[in-house]
């Protein structure tokens, strides 16, 4: 298995995103108003989006703007790239962790799977909770500025280096989500809906998968 998580912009301006408490001032009038941002600090804590308020002010990296979306996770078997399970939360740096290991959780049976992922879930709580779950973490070693919490004893395995290669394939899964399929700004509003229109998409990539698999067999 893999798992990975991508960004899904929300239907909604940030010009909207305003403080809860009724303060502060709202766009000008007309449709394409202008709304001046400088000096002022906003926070999911203390703002909501009026036109979703389940969207959420998220920036995935250091010199990227922030923009009001939700978190798609997604786990994939490795042996056909089909995904068997999918999430969707709101956008926090605790979410693809979080919904990693609830997925793990849904999978039917006892036997021992493997859980590949970038190292973006390299930390010891995520790995202990998937240890527990009779998984065994594959994950990507972060070793920038601190020590990793996966060790030789995982990476020596042959099975750790064909993980870390399949689960790129779910980069697929989310580019065609968001070109073919209609991930990349969806037109719908909050969890439930989203959740469903995500649904819908990784079951059609699945068909889409599954018949170019067929054509593949001689």
């Amino acid at each position: 298995m893999s798992v990975d998580g991508t960004l899904i912009q929300a239907w909604a301006s940030m010009k909207r995103f305003r403080p809860k408490d009724g303060s502060g001032s709202g766009p000008g009038p007309g449709c394409n108003s202008e709304r001046d941002f400088h000096g002022e600090k906003r926070s999911n804590d203390t703002h909501a989006s009026e036109t979703d308020p389940e969207a959420r002010s998220y920036r995935k990296s250091r010199g990227q703007g922030a923009q009001l979306c939700y978190q798609s996770h997604i786990l994939m078997e490795n042996r056909n790239g089909l995904i068997v399970d999918h999430e969707l939360t709101p956008a926090s740096g605790t979410g693809e962790r979080t919904a990693a290991v609830d997925m793990v959780t849904r999978l039917p049976g006892n036997h021992r799977v493997t859980v590949g992922a970038d190292r973006g879930y390299d930390t010891a709580d995520f790995i202990d909770d998937l240890r527990c779950r009779n998984a065994t973490p594959h994950v990507a070693q972060n070793t920038k500025n601190r020590r990793s919490a996966i060790d030789g004893r995982t990476t020596r395995h042959p099975g750790y280096t064909v993980s870390q290669r399949i689960r790129k394939r779910m980069e697929e899964t989310f580019g065609w989500g968001k070109t073919i399929g209609p991930l990349r700004q969806v037109k719908v509003r909050g969890v439930a809906k989203i959740d469903h229109l995500c649904l819908l998409t990784y079951a059609a990539y699945n068909l889409v998968r599954m018949r170019n698999l067929v054509g593949a067999v001689p």
